[in-house]
C-alpha cells in the first residue's frame, strides 16, 4: 500500500483538529464583529443570528469614530505598545547574547533571576509599582506604562531568545573575531538577522498582553489623555445603561492592530515556533 495513503487519514484528522480549533478562536471576534453590526434589541433577541436589513445598523463605528479621544486612546496605545515592543526586543536579545555568549560572575545567579521573573506575576507589586510612580511623578504618563510593559516582558523574552542564541553556529561569530569585526558589530549585523523568526515570535507574544491590558492603565495612567484603548473602551460601558454598539464597535478596532501585526509576522512566527519544536 503507498505510504501516502496510509499517511492520509492521519493527516485528514490533524488537519480536522486543527480547523476546529481555529473556528473556536475566531468565532469570539466574529460573534463580535456580527453583533456591532445589529441594533441593540437584536443583539439580545439573537446573538448568534447575521444582521439583516432590519437589523443592521453603523451607529455603533460612527459613535466611536466620532469620539475624538477614541483616535488620542488609539495613539496612546500604539505608542505604549510600540515603544514598548521595540525597547524589550532590543534589551532582551542584547542580554540574551550576553547571558549565553560570555562567561562571568553571577551569570547562572542572573539567569535564575530572570526564570523567577517569569514565574511570579508582575501585578503582585502593582502597590510598590505605584509607589514608585509616585516618588518619580510618572503617574498619568505613558512612561510609567512603558517602563512596567518592559519589565513585565523582559524576563520571558530574554529566556526565549538565548535558546535561539544556543543555535547560532560558534564558528561563524569566530570567522568575524578573526576578520577584525567587534563585539557590537557581530551581535547587529550577524547574530540578529539569525534571529529574525525567535524576535518575530516574541514581538506576537510580547505585543498581546500589553495592548490587551486593562490592570496597569486603570492604576497608573487614567488620565484622559493618557488612557488606552482598553481602558477607554469603559466610558461606554455605564452603571444604569450601556451603549453595546459602541463597546462592540470599539473592541472590533482595537483587534484590527493585533490581527495585522499577525498577519505581518505570521511567516517569521510559523518559523519561529517551528524551529523551536524541532530543537
Amino acid at each position: 500500500m503507498n505510504p501516502r495513503l496510509r499517511k492520509a487519514p492521519g493527516a485528514l484528522f490533524i488537519h480536522l483538529v486543527l480547523g476546529g480549533y481555529t473556528l473556536l478562536v475566531l468565532s469570539p471576534i466574529v460573534l463580535v464583529l456580527v453583533n456591532a453590526l445589529k441594533k441593540r434589541g437584536a443583539i439580545f433577541e439573537d446573538p448568534l443570528a447575521l444582521p439583516t436589513a432590519d437589523t443592521l445598523t453603523w451607529a455603533g463605528f460612527h459613535k466611536v469614530l466620532g469620539n475624538a479621544s477614541v483616535s488620542t486612546m488609539f495613539a496612546n496605545s500604539l505608542i505604549v505598545t510600540g515603544v514598548s515592543l521595540v525597547l524589550i526586543l532590543l534589551f532582551a536579545s542584547m542580554a540574551a547574547w550576553a547571558l549565553t555568549e560570555y562567561r562571568f560572575p553571577g551569570n547562572r545567579l542572573l539567569g535564575l533571576f530572570l526564570a523567577f521573573g517569569i514565574m511570579v506575576p508582575i501585578r503582585l507589586g502593582s502597590v510598590s509599582i505605584m509607589q514608585t510612580m509616585v516618588s518619580l511623578g510618572l503617574i498619568n504618563t505613558l512612561a510609567a506604562l512603558i517602563l512596567v510593559y518592559i519589565a513585565q516582558g523582559l524576563p520571558l523574552a530574554v529566556m526565549i531568545l538565548s535558546e535561539f542564541m544556543h543555535q547560532v553556529p560558534g564558528e561563524l561569530k569566530d570567522a568575524a573575531r578573526c576578520d577584525g569585526v567587534g563585539e557590537f558589530s557581530i551581535f547587529f549585523l550577524v547574530v540578529l538577522p539569525l534571529l529574525r523568526p525567535a524576535v518575530a515570535t516574541v514581538a506576537v507574544f510580547t505585543m498581546v498582553p500589553i495592548w490587551n491590558d486593562l490592570w496597569f492603565p486603570l492604576i497608573l495612567a487614567p488620565g484622559e489623555s493618557t488612557q488606552t484603548i482598553t481602558l477607554g473602551i469603559q466610558q461606554f460601558i455605564g452603571q444604569f445603561a450601556t451603549d453595546w454598539n459602541a463597546v462592540l464597535a470599539a473592541l472590533t478596532l482595537a483587534v484590527l492592530p493585533v490581527l495585522a501585526a499577525y498577519a505581518l509576522f505570521s511567516r517569521q512566527l510559523i518559523r519561529g515556533v517551528t524551529s523551536g519544536a524541532l530543537k
